[in-house]
């Protein structure tokens, strides 16, 4: 302020700028900076810390898993986190899952391996169960608005063999939309997609999937605990389990096969 009023002083006096006050005074008025709060030297801190921060390394740490390589890299870097925030992470985790189920983006499989390995059999099957279950649905009514086109393309013979077994066993639904989900018939994707399109009702495609998936994410993400063991996707179905989820999808239709086996007699 004192600069500043000499020079008022000087130009009305004389109207000359050229006085070693004046001249001292222009630079700093004009470099003068209004003080940063701790919330903007915070931000402006974190803002550095990720420029500075190697891309590739974040590139290969946060990308969705692909592999099993991928997935033992996300657990290694993401374990400390899952623990210590482990709301946030749960929050970010269901989001992406859900986002990758609903518009078929591959790689859910890996997402299931990666909640066993950092949550555990019993936390990591309840996300993985509720996480896919929420994906289903939200892919079942983004099929049911867009989808006819896109699966009657895709998969036609399909869609009609799909269409007509669904008509053979309308009262006993829920059982054979149960066996779909429980044995690997049908892939998941294209019964999400193709659901509303033969005429399933929401609540019996929720209260199936619910159900269905509990054994097969189970075994994924028991597989996710040992997770260094694990060579190759394929051993999470081998012959010996494929077994065992058609034994466990035979006890959902027999209702069905008693029911018919009565009228028949």
């Amino acid at each position: 302020m004192l600069f500043a009023r000499r020079d008022i002083e000087a130009a009305g006096a004389g109207g000359s700028d050229d006085s070693p006050a004046a001249k001292r005074g222009k630079p700093e008025a004009a470099g003068a900076r209004p003080s940063l709060t701790r919330t903007e030297a915070a931000a402006a801190a974190s803002v550095c810390v990720l420029r500075a921060a190697p891309r590739r390394e974040f590139e290969q740490i946060l990308r969705l898993p692909r592999s099993l390589a991928d997935v033992r890299l996300l657990k290694d870097n993401l374990a400390v986190y899952a623990r210590d925030y482990q709301a946030n992470f749960i929050l970010g985790y269901c989001s992406i899952y859900i986002f990758m189920q609903t518009f078929m983006i591959p790689g859910t499989i890996f997402m299931s391996l990666l909640a066993g390995a950092l949550f555990g059999v019993v936390k990591g099957g309840i996300l993985v169960v509720f996480t896919a279950t929420a994906g289903a649905s939200s892919c079942y009514f983004v099929s049911k608005l867009i989808g006819r086109p896109l699966i009657s393309w895709l998969w036609p013979e399909k869609l009609r063999y799909f269409q007509s077994e669904i008509a053979k066993r309308k009262e006993k639904l829920l059982n054979y939309m149960l066996f779909l989900r429980i044995t690997p018939t049908l892939p998941n994707t294209f019964i999400n997609m193709a659901s509303p399109i033969v005429d399933i009702p929401f609540h019996i495609f929720f209260a199936a999937t619910l159900i269905g998936l509990i054994p097969a994410s189970y075994i994924t993400v028991k597989a996710g605990r040992a997770l260094g063991d694990l060579r190759s996707v394929r051993e999470l179905y081998d012959s010996k389990t494929l077994v065992i989820l058609f034994l466990i999808g035979t006890v959902a239709v027999v209702p069905t096969i008693l029911k018919r086996k009565r009228i028949y007699e």
